[in-house]
């Protein structure tokens, strides 16, 4: 008899956008003429930046063409992107090598395939709240978890704890979803606790491009002892608008070496590379050509133009808040916004009270751990046109509750 694996009967039945699109799909056919603003998911809705698009029609006819035409590619991504990537972290002090890179689909992905490399004896320290893969994956392994408490008091910023032994660390910054951001300090403290401990930090980088403040991190290899330490994740779905096209990028440091159970030393840049080849056909060559224009100079100066965009709605949204007395965190550094559930409401009582009101959506802090009950959360990823009418609904609706 073919047995399966017990540890998903551990994880809750459903992924929570899916609970949400459940609750959403039922509303819209009970109400029909209503219309229904989607501020829930963080999927961006600005277009491709066009020298992105133009790349990738070049890329195309490249591959209409005997001379040009390009099969297999290579599993950890070709060159030309790698060498994109070197230039573009040197451009906040970051000294890669290629072979330090791999290119992925998206850093979803890599974010639960890199448990592949790691025992599942190891004890895993998250974030509570947290973005739902970290832990998802982790019980699908069976591994131990403990949490470390995100809250108003330490501004939804845990430190370590000196009385608590982790060998994996997830850390997101800024963070998904309190929108919150770790300091150059804050993440030295992290990183001299990972080498005592002889623990690995996987860093979630994804929103790297919406930082404003240049003190405050891009990557956590701006860290000395960092690479000793640390994988760095991260996504192009934010910082360029790919989560249809879907490419990302993990680091894996030539210095991150760590022992098997038994001893012996191994290199945790090859394993990757070794699960990669073993596992993954790579990106598609046209993905990747799209990719490399978003760190040419046009292209990262059209992608910050969308950011831009998305910070004038995080701005929009953050001034109806203020406008209302409600207490919040992120927005600045961060396209979420995630705002204190007023009248003392739970997250789900508050999601069904916007739904139901103002046929608004977001995300119930609820879902991201149990720190995160009582606070919920918006993205800025909306037009501007639904952003503005969706403050305007909640504004009215709130100010008198």
């Amino acid at each position: 008899m073919a047995l399966v694996n017990e540890n998903y009967c551990n994880l809750k039945e459903s992924y929570l956008f899916a609970d949400i699109a459940k609750k959403v799909s039922a509303y819209a056919k009970e109400h029909p003429e209503k219309k229904i603003i989607r501020l829930g998911i963080g999927d961006v809705t600005r277009p491709l930046a066009a020298c992105v698009v133009k790349a990738m029609e070049k890329a195309v006819a490249e591959m209409g063409v005997q001379d040009t035409f390009r099969g297999y590619g290579p599993e950890q991504g070709y060159g030309f992107l790698h060498d994109a990537i070197v230039k573009y972290y040197a451009s906040f002090g970051v000294a890669l090598e290629s072979n330090e890179i791999f290119i992925s689909d998206g850093a979803k992905s890599d974010c639960g395939n890199i448990t592949d490399i790691f025992s599942n004896a190891n004890t895993i320290l998250i974030p509570d709240p947290v973005y739902p893969v970290y832990l998802d994956t982790n019980v699908m392994c069976g591994r131990k978890i403990i949490y470390m408490e995100g809250k108003p008091e330490n501004n939804f910023l845990p430190m370590p704890d000196e009385n608590v032994h982790a060998d994996v660390i997830y850390l997101c910054s800024p963070n998904n979803p309190t929108g919150a951001v770790y300091t150059k300090e804050q993440l030295e403290k992290w990183v001299a606790y990972a080498l005592k401990n002889d623990a690995v930090i996987l860093y979630d980088a994804a929103y790297e491009a919406f930082v404003v403040d240049p003190a405050i991190p891009r990557s956590i290899f701006t860290v000395e002892g960092a690479k000793k330490c640390a994988i760095e994740l991260c996504s192009l779905s934010k910082t360029a608008g790919f989560t249809g096209t879907r490419c990302g990028y993990t680091v894996v440091p030539q210095a991150l070496v760590r022992k098997t159970a038994a001893g012996q030393e191994m290199s945790l840049n090859k394993m990757w590379l070794r699960r990669q080849t073993t596992k993954f056909n790579g990106v598609p060559y046209i993905i990747q050509r799209g990719a490399e224009a978003v760190f040419s100079e046009e292209g990262i100066a059209q992608c910050r133009a969308n950011i831009a965009y998305y910070q004038e709605n995080a701005r929009i949204m953050m001034a109806g808040f203020d406008k209302l007395g409600i207490k919040y965190f992120g927005g600045v550094h961060s396209p979420y916004i995630w705002l204190q559930c007023p009248q003392g409401m739970t997250s789900w009582e508050f999601f069904d009270y916007l739904l139901e009101n103002m046929a608004v959506v977001g995300t119930p802090g609820a879902g991201f751990g149990t720190m995160g009950e009582g606070y919920f959360r918006l993205t800025a990823f909306g037009s501007r046109e639904n952003t503005i009418e969706a403050m305007d609904r909640i504004v009215a609706g709130l100010k008198n509750l």
